[in-house]
């Protein structure tokens, strides 16, 4: 028989031809950018405040406290009909308002914007699917679990989960794993505390 003139690596078991999978937009936009990257995620609340810092790039400690206080003014004192997108030194802040919280995120000035405001909204999706309807308190209170979600979504500033399904998964199978210690941990404890007459 003749040989085709497909490669080897084009053909599937059986010597049929492998067709890919048409690719959603999202996935498209996604894989097409792979080189963005976050330096930075800081949420804010409306005072200033910062409730949630997270840092890719490399930065000292007062460093970070100077641009986190430099970020702030900047992002607070716009209008709300201005654009999310700022830019600053020789990176772009892209921003996002949620109710009393802003979702700041640092990037390189040739990255797109677009997905990275898909990324902020993808994370606060995640957030609000866990905590059932977000608020500041529930940042406050469980920053373990908000910082856990943001390590799930973004490893390295890069984008590597579009799934809130898979993500909210990991979360609760964590919170399992903390539990399941937790009572381990309960009922080790107690025969000493009882041997020791502390009960």
């Amino acid at each position: 028989p003749e040989q085709s003139p497909r490669t080897e690596s084009e053909r599937g078991r059986l010597g049929r031809v492998v067709v890919p999978r048409k690719r959603s937009w999202w996935e498209a936009t996604v894989w097409s950018s792979v080189e963005t990257m976050i330096n930075f995620m800081v949420l804010m609340s409306r005072q200033g405040k910062v409730r949630l810092a997270k840092w890719y790039a490399p930065q000292l400690q007062k460093d970070k406290g100077k641009i986190s206080k430099e970020i702030g003014q900047l992002v607070l004192k716009r209008r709300p009909k201005l654009c999310n997108v700022v830019e600053w030194r020789d990176k772009k802040l892209v921003y996002r308002r949620y109710a009393s919280l802003y979702f700041i995120a640092g990037v390189d000035m040739e990255d797109n914007e677009l997905i990275t405001l898909e990324t902020i909204h993808l994370y606060v999706e995640s957030l609000d699917s866990y905590f059932g309807n977000v608020c500041e308190l529930d940042l406050i209170y469980n920053f373990q679990q908000a910082y856990f979600m943001l390590d799930e979504l973004l490893v390295a500033g890069e984008l590597q989960e579009v799934a809130k399904r898979t993500v909210c998964h990991e979360i609760a199978s964590q919170d399992e794993l903390v539990e399941e210690h937790e009572s381990g941990l309960a009922n080790m404890i107690a025969p000493i505390l009882q041997n020791a007459g502390l009960t």
